[in-house]
């Protein structure tokens, strides 16, 4: 038994089943890198502050799951519960946002909520998320949503659902807010949600608990709050994701879980998923940067759960493509032949081959099962006789054949089977 374990509500990533993960990465980041988003990455940690200011004190995620910690010189810091504060923290303090607008930034990690541990639900996460800081259009909004829709259809997964909804903005919401609270006043809930309808009425239509719910059925929406910019802005929204095939469903509900969000929110949900459905998200977030100091920036931005896509992947049957596998498995027998055989090794891998060598003095036998669970194609097998008459045996170990080339020219041989 080992004497340590991942902490709880944590994981390991081990072959093979890491292959399906770098795989979610790729595939999402894939189509951001050609719409023009560079790479950014931030601190594992942050001040306490910029999430507090920017996510949100009255919400769960600030009150509840955040890992916070004191250094030994007195600061208050926080292990990122999600990336956007972090991004637009990183923008700012690099001056990004005086150059060309919009800024388009994508980012991959790990991020850190204390929950209560279940399938789809951890408390270490990988995302891959993209930003957009600085310009309020419409099109921005579709285009991150598009991005997002098209990489999981490259990924093979179809059994996924688009909701759509907007926040309305600064001019709007505050008569929404008050008649959303006029509302909830006079429901019958526990004193911490009853504190919760001063401080953001809006986290509590986002509460999961079936009491809360059955009570908010006739609460009002913001649908029917908007201003006419609110509106004409999500119609332009919903024209393009229409316009680009991307189907989605008007969800007037949907508030999701951070305090920053305007206008277009968004959600993608699996059914395969059971409670934990949402698989990624995001939205507008036009009041963020001014929030944690900076000048007013109107951005957009969404995260995908690399955790739960994969999940998602397996509920529909989905089997994602092999990682890099062995082609060429190198077999010396004796020690001259492994000096002479780790070089043809090294060639090859700088040929762009994937290549392994049997390791650790295994004998014929053991070196040859070797070769067959890694998958190659091809083995080459150098022994003293060979060392002799200077070849090397280039074995095809799908149908058995076996033939002698010219040590020297084994590299190129094998470059002409494969290629």
């Amino acid at each position: 038994m080992n004497t340590f374990s991942a902490p709880k509500g944590t994981y390991d990533l081990l072959p093979p089943q890491s292959a399906d993960f770098l795989a979610v990465r790729e595939a999402i980041s894939a189509p951001l890198r050609r719409a023009g988003y560079g790479y950014v990455e931030t601190p594992g940690f942050e001040q306490v502050e910029l999430f507090a200011r920017g996510v949100g004190e009255s919400t769960d995620i600030v009150t509840k799951e955040m890992y916070t910690l004191t250094t030994r010189g007195g600061d208050e810091l926080a292990l990122r519960p999600e990336g956007t504060a972090s991004v637009l923290r990183a923008a700012l303090q690099g001056s990004l946002h005086r150059g060309a607008l919009p800024v388009k930034l994508w980012y991959s990690g790990s991020y850190y909520r204390y929950e209560r541990p279940q399938a789809g639900r951890y408390r270490h996460f990988s995302q891959v998320g993209a930003e957009a800081l600085g310009a309020e259009d419409p099109a921005l909004d579709a285009e991150l949503i598009v991005l997002a829709a098209d990489a999981y259809r490259t990924l093979g997964l179809r059994e996924f659902t688009l909701l759509l909804n907007s926040l309305g903005d600064r001019e709007c919401r505050p008569v929404y807010r008050a008649a959303l609270q006029d509302f909830l006043r006079n429901l019958d809930l526990d004193e911490e949600t009853r504190a919760r309808i001063e401080i953001n009425p809006l986290r509590v239509l986002d509460d999961k608990r079936e009491s809360v719910q059955l009570q908010l059925a006739d609460a009002p929406l913001i649908r029917d709050h908007l201003c006419e910019g609110c509106k004409s802005y999500h119609e332009q929204v919903r024209e393009l994701l229409t316009a680009a095939g991307v189907e989605y469903r008007d969800d007037p509900r949907l508030v999701r879980g951070l305090d920053y969000y305007t206008r277009t929110t968004f959600e993608f949900v699996h059914g395969g998923l059971g409670s934990q459905s949402a698989i990624g998200g995001g939205g507008r977030y036009d009041g963020l940067a001014e929030m944690i100091g900076g000048p007013a920036l109107p951005s957009v931005g969404w995260a995908l759960g690399v955790d739960r896509t994969v999940l998602a992947l397996r509920a529909e049957g989905v089997e994602l493509p092999a990682g890099e596998t062995t082609e060429v498995y190198a077999v010396p027998l004796g020690e001259e032949a492994r000096r002479s055989l780790f070089s043809v090794v090294t060639e090859l891998r700088r040929a762009g081959v994937a290549a392994d060598f049997a390791y650790g003095g295994k004998g014929m036998k053991n070196a040859m099962k070797s070769a067959n669970r890694s998958g190659a194609r091809y083995a080459l097998v150098l022994g003293e006789r060979d060392l002799a008459e200077n070849v090397v045996q280039l074995k095809d170990l799908e149908s058995g054949e076996q033939t002698a080339v010219a040590l020297d020219s084994a590299v190129g041989q094998v470059l002409t089977k494969l290629r």
